[in-house]
């Protein structure tokens, strides 16, 4: 039996821009985000100082402490605080070997422990993405159900399979 792999979750640096550009810039990758493929690696540096630093809960997870992939959890606003979605890509290397299933359960755990005020995590996935919907179900989440043309990505609507964990679970 294979040893599993290792993964830690940390923040991002900007000297990471290398390997995040790894998936961000691998359509692969991408096909299910609802952000587009990064095709620079100006727009990746931008991104990482814009967006990463300034956001609630973003990781990089990484074996080795290199970064193979990202993991985010955002809350609501207002009304919808109590509720945080919870968003991952990671390097086609990584695929079908527990990776993002281990690192949705460190990141709902760190995230119901540093954000207090959480009630709920969803995870909304593409219809079509159920590499993504296997992850959520093994890490203990819930499948709720089918919200029909719920997104608009990439030119064109999109269903969507919502999934949730509560602290309980």
């Amino acid at each position: 039996m294979l040893k599993p792999i290792e993964i830690t979750l940390r923040p991002f640096k900007i000297s990471d821009v290398e390997d995040f550009m790894g998936w961000v810039g691998d359509e692969n990758v991408t096909k299910y985000c609802r952000w587009n493929t990064f095709t620079s690696r100006d727009d990746a540096v931008a991104f990482l100082e814009e967006v990463i630093k300034s956001h609630p809960w973003y990781r990089a997870i990484c074996v080795k402490d290199r970064p193979i992939g990202s993991i985010y959890v955002m809350p609501g606003i207002g009304k919808d605080e109590r509720r945080g979605e919870i968003g991952y890509a990671i390097s086609a290397k990584y695929w079908g070997k527990g990776v993002a299933t281990g690192a949705v359960k460190i990141a709902v755990a760190c995230a119901f422990k540093e954000l207090k005020y959480l009630d709920r995590i969803e995870g909304l996935v593409f219809s079509e993405n159920k590499a993504s919907q296997r992850v959520l179900e093994k890490a203990g989440f819930i499948r709720e159900g089918l919200l029909r043309k719920y997104f608009f990505v990439k030119g064109k609507s999109v269903d969507i399979v919502v999934f949730s964990t509560v602290e309980a679970d």
